[in-house]
């Protein structure tokens, strides 16, 4: 699917820059003609021999080389290739991406091109988070740049959180969507994430527990194989990933809606915490207590059942996949549930406090499908997300 395809890799400064020589291994394999630019920071961490010895390619480094501008200016290399791929892309790198910088070579390249640029991020957690950043990253999406990851785990430097350069399976998955070559190309699958809030007054609600971190992991695994993705979520506390059609919701009702007007779709992936219940007498306005110690009565609706509800319709799709957070008898509540919606299948976790799954950045899960129970090693939730993609993938084929 990507055999022919030629991608112009710009090496960033980073530890994460050795993943970069297993990178161009991949692509290749794929099929994939890899021309490399390696920055001046980005040879710091690997060597232009080694990077020219995988690629099978002269390295492009000094924008003032004489010889490289007579043989191949900077102008025509930057259009060259059919997408510019930059990992790592350093928080120094993306800023200058940011404002339009030009003082080297890969920069100038970026600035030039005019071809799809993909960047898959790598740095310090601080630094990941800090509002400069935040701000370079909503311009370069505002722009139309493609992001892949980063992912979440500890660093380098000792630290732990996101700011983990993509895993180079994830980047060259990434790679295949952005050029529409991946096995999910022209498929459209819905998926729902996050919790939802059920109003108690103007500033109480009922919700359950979830960041929506494995949601947003699945739309992004699916995303990468190239579907297009319609996601649903709840007020998570997990951003949305770039690259998939958003639709942000607060309650379970307004969930279903939006899953409805979703549809048809190839595959839906029900994720989100839904409130089973909702308040049926909402107050207008801030309830006070009385210092009598009565409390309110609040009177409960159960919420409409969406994965039963996408699982039952007349454009059902031709997978449904519920979740089943479970704290007992996991599996066979979770096959109990398969049955009773009507899905195809429920992927199914722990989440009894000593699990640490329930806000974490790992699960462990059990697919429960009409051939039985097939228990998943515990793995990072992008792990998890990109496994049940691919598996969907064989589905959709």
């Amino acid at each position: 699917m990507l055999a022919g395809k030629r991608v112009l890799l710009i090496i960033g400064g980073g530890i994460a820059a050795y993943k970069s020589l297993e990178l161009i291994r991949l692509l290749q394999k794929a099929g994939v003609s890899v021309v490399p630019v390696l920055t001046r920071a980005g040879a710091e961490f690997v060597t232009p021999l080694s990077v020219s010895a995988l690629a099978g390619h002269k390295v492009y480094q000094d924008l003032f080389d004489l010889t490289d501008e007579a043989e191949m200016g900077h102008i025509k290399l930057s259009r060259a290739a059919d997408l510019v791929v930059v990992a790592p892309a350093t928080a120094d790198l993306m800023a200058k991406m940011a404002g339009g910088r030009a003082d080297d070579l890969a920069s100038t390249l970026l600035l030039a091109t005019d071809k799809q640029v993909l960047v898959a991020p790598a740095m310090n957690v601080r630094m990941w988070g800090h509002a400069s950043t935040r701000r370079n990253v909503a311009t370069l999406q505002g722009d139309g740049v493609l992001m892949v990851g980063p992912n979440e785990g500890e660093m380098a430097c000792g630290e732990y959180g996101p700011g983990r350069m993509a895993e180079p399976v994830e980047i060259v998955a990434a790679v295949g969507a952005a050029l529409g070559g991946g096995p999910l190309a022209g498929r459209h699958v819905l998926v729902t994430s996050g919790p939802t809030h059920e109003p108690i007054d103007p500033v109480r609600y009922i919700a359950n527990r979830s960041s929506g971190a494995q949601g947003t992991a699945i739309a992004a695994a699916l995303r990468d194989l190239g579907a297009r993705v319609t996601f649903v979520t709840g007020p998570a506390t997990v951003p949305a990933p770039v690259g998939v059609d958003v639709v942000r919701v607060e309650t379970a009702a307004q969930m279903l809606a939006a899953v409805q007007a979703g549809l048809p779709a190839d595959a839906a992936v029900m994720a989100a915490a839904v409130a089973d219940w909702r308040v049926a007498n909402v107050k207008g306005q801030k309830m006070k207590k009385d210092g009598a110690g009565q409390a309110p009565a609040l009177e409960f609706a159960e919420n409409a059942d969406i994965l039963a509800v996408v699982s039952q319709a007349a454009a059902r799709p031709r997978l449904v996949v519920g979740f089943a957070a479970e704290t007992e008898r996991v599996v066979e509540h979770a096959t109990a549930k398969r049955l009773r919606k009507g899905c195809d299948w429920i992927v199914a976790n722990d989440v009894s406090p000593g699990t640490g799954i329930m806000g974490g950045a790992e699960n462990a899960v059990t697919l429960i499908t009409d051939a039985g129970a097939e228990v998943w090693p515990r793995m990072a939730k992008e792990a998890v997300a990109r496994q049940l993609a691919q598996r969907i993938a064989e589905v959709l084929r």
